[in-house]
């Protein structure tokens, strides 16, 4: 393709050059004719009031010395006709050929004043002439001789610098050309050889940005999709190997349970159908966490394509009352927080108006998981959820009242599987605020877990507004 691109430049720019250099030559051989023209056309006209004085006081011995200074100034011949005589100076001498034919020209009235272009190549000599008499009778002719040598040698030189210029011009939009063609195809190559190195190895590769804007961009949207699409096979193979290992325990159990079903009798049977029973809950609570973890994973890497900050995709998201969510969740939880006796203490925000991007299921999960969380982990002490507005973003948090985590343990919250050992006793899979995580990251939003003055953990959704003008779906 360089070369292709390249061929077709260096054409063009070659063309562009030749015609330039036609064009500034024929203007150069163009002015040399029309000053030699207007110098001879001085002289003739001269001879000819010369010549017109002589015939008619019948002398022409100024004439003839007049001739002869020109010759011998100019080495240019000079022929004047007086009726049937004839005065030359120089080297004219008739005899045929093109005076003779200037002369016949002349001897109708016919005028020959305009030189034939000048070029390196043109005649060494060349006549210019024009008759004198009355308006209605030739009474003579002036012919001159026009030497081209000095003005062909003028041409000549102009020409060359014009060559010259034209060849280093020409090189140097070669360069030019050369160095365009890298710029501009430097980039594809660059991008043809990511896209196979991505296809051979499935790594990510950012690729410099260089070349025209639009390329630039180019290379910029290959560079988030193949960070997307490396991350998002990277979290696959994590979750299927984490999966598999979660799984190996829950199966090996039932496989055990459902062994030792044949060798007891009534009613260990029912207690060992009832174990059964709870594990296969286990698997099936942990596949329906796998599958959201999946999902919400799946979701987050298609976000993080466009970027944190495009505005153009978070503006695509819905507009939803934060409020109201809240008040539908607790509502649907009154019986697990009645269980636990928790009392639950909601603070909202300053205004009433508020409503953020987010879609509606999203935000329900996400509410949920912490509520019950906070539940489960802290039983019977207070739950506070607060949503305040800082500036363009909304927050929504829960905090519990419970032991809280350690430093170590609050950098790894959020981790596929992880569990604390202080709660390996009370039921879970590891995965709600891996969920939890992924579905912020979805709606453009960011999620974080801290410890909260005076114990227990704060668990915090931060999500973008929406301007003052739009309505919550």
């Amino acid at each position: 393709m360089r070369l292709r691109v390249l061929g077709l430049l260096s054409a063009l720019l070659a063309l562009l050059v030749v015609l330039a250099s036609i064009t500034l030559m024929l203007a150069a051989s163009r002015d040399a004719t029309r000053e030699l023209q207007i110098n001879r056309a001085a002289s003739l006209n001269r001879f000819v009031e010369l010549a017109a004085e002589a015939e008619s006081n019948g002398s022409a011995d100024q004439l003839d010395a007049e001739m002869r200074r020109y010759s011998e100034l100019y080495d240019e011949g000079v022929l004047v006709r007086i009726g049937d005589r004839y005065l030359t100076s120089g080297d004219l001498v008739r005899g045929g050929g093109e005076l003779d034919d200037t002369l016949r020209r002349v001897a109708m009235s016919l005028p020959r004043t305009e030189l034939p272009l000048v070029t390196p190549w043109s005649s060494a000599h060349e006549f210019v002439a024009r008759p004198f008499g009355t308006s209605g009778q030739v009474l003579g002719a002036v012919v001159l001789e026009v030497d081209t040598g000095e003005a062909r040698a003028d041409v000549l030189q102009r020409w060359l610098v014009i060559m010259g210029v034209a060849v280093v011009s020409g090189t140097v939009l070669l360069l030019l050309a050369w160095r365009l063609t890298l710029w501009i195809l430097r980039p594809i190559g660059e991008l043809r050889a990511a896209v196979h190195d991505f296809a051979q190895t499935e790594q990510a590769r950012v690729l410099d940005e260089a070349g025209p804007p639009e390329l630039r961009q180019l290379q910029r949207a290959f560079s988030a999709m193949s960070t997307t699409v490396t991350e998002s096979l990277e979290q696959q193979r994590q979750l299927i190997a984490e999966t598999s290992h979660q799984l190996r325990n829950p199966i090996g159990a039932l496989r055990l349970r459902i062994d030792t079903l044949a060798l007891v009798g009534d009613e260990a049977r029912e207690h060992a159908l009832h174990t059964v029973q709870l594990e296969l809950a286990r698997v099936e609570d942990l596949l329906d966490a796998v599958l959201r973890v999946a999902s919400a994973e799946h979701r987050a890497s298609e976000r993080n394509a466009h970027g944190p900050t495009d505005t153009a995709a978070i503006l695509l998201l819905p507009v939803i009352d934060p409020v109201d969510v809240v008040a539908e969740e607790l509502q649907r939880l009154a019986p697990l927080i009645a269980h636990h006796a928790a009392p639950v203490r909601v603070s909202g925000p300053d205004r009433d108006d508020v409503a953020v991007r987010c879609h509606r299921s999203d935000f329900g999960q996400i509410v949920a998981e912490l509520i019950e969380n906070a539940l489960k982990y802290a039983p019977g002490a207070p739950v506070d959820i607060r949503i305040s507005v800082t500036g363009s973003r909304a927050t929504f948090a829960v905090r519990d009242h419970g032991a809280g985590l350690s430093a170590d343990e609050l950098d790894r919250a959020g981790a596929r599987f992880w569990r604390s050992t202080k709660h390996r006793a009370i039921a879970g899979t590891g995965l709600g605020l891996t969920i939890v995580s992924r579905l912020a990251e979805a709606n453009a939003g960011r999620f974080s877990v801290r410890a909260a003055d005076g114990g227990g953990l704060v668990a915090a959704l931060e999500l973008p507004c929406r301007p003052e003008h739009e309505v919550p779906a």
